[in-house]
């Protein structure tokens, strides 16, 4: 199947490219520069592994997103929140409806490039805070995108019941170099290692029970993992 693959730069959609790359025809990736704090460390990374396969890479500049919508996660939103991932306080890094604006972008150069797929990294830990990365709401906007497109394109999402670790443990079966992948919220000038996304990306490894090659500034001990609770609205 030839597809085109939402790639980031940080460790789910630079592991999901290698897994398609195995398995389809993937004929580009495509980045999101949405303004947020790590666009610009992660961003080269995508880039970098594209060029390891061979993989047309395109950045798309969504300049609109940081005037017309409000996140932490954003460069001149707040302060992003250290702790655990599954921490309420990580809502403040909801990006609203990000994944359904990039996939509808993705839809459309997919079909003007003859694909019949687009891929996304979307996973089990994300679900309790993100909303458009639970599986409801693949499976909707990919009835929306089969709806809205002559070919019928799939939203094909592989790692959709894998957690963090497993996506860690399938990454070093497929090489990927995850050295040179980005995590960290905040941006700075290495991986900070205790914001959410850090302290996610620390416990993989450790729980894959392989070396974490990342720089990080800080490694205190991991906080513990909060109490299962329904998210808020």
């Amino acid at each position: 199947m030839k597809v085109v693959v939402l790639a980031s730069g940080g460790m789910d959609s630079t592991a999901v490219l290698y897994e398609t790359h195995a398995k389809h025809e993937v004929i580009g990736a495509l980045s999101f520069n949405y303004g947020s704090k790590h666009n610009e460390r992660e961003i080269p990374f995508a880039k970098w592994h594209c060029e390891q396969l061979k993989i047309p890479h395109r950045v798309v500049a969504l300049d609109f997103m940081p005037r017309l919508i409000k996140s932490s996660l954003m460069k001149f939103g707040g302060s992003v929140p250290d702790g655990h991932y599954e921490e309420q306080t990580m809502k403040q890094t909801v990006v609203p409806f990000r994944n359904g604006i990039m996939l509808s972008i993705a839809a459309g150069y997919a079909e003007s490039m003859r694909a019949e797929g687009v891929v996304i990294a979307a996973h089990a830990g994300d679900h309790a805070i993100y909303p458009d990365c639970r599986e409801e709401f693949m499976v909707a906007m990919n009835a929306a995108i089969q709806a809205g497109t002559y070919v019928g394109i799939q939203l094909l999402r592989p790692f959709i019941h894998l957690t963090k670790t497993q996506i860690v443990e399938r990454g070093g079966e497929l090489g990927v170099d995850f050295s040179k992948t980005w995590s960290c919220y905040k941006g700075g000038g290495v991986q900070c290692g205790t914001c959410g996304t850090c302290v996610e990306r620390r416990e993989a490894f450790i729980r894959a029970k392989q070396p974490d090659p990342t720089v990080y500034a800080s490694t205190p001990p991991l906080p513990p993992r909060p109490e299962a609770q329904p998210v808020k609205p």
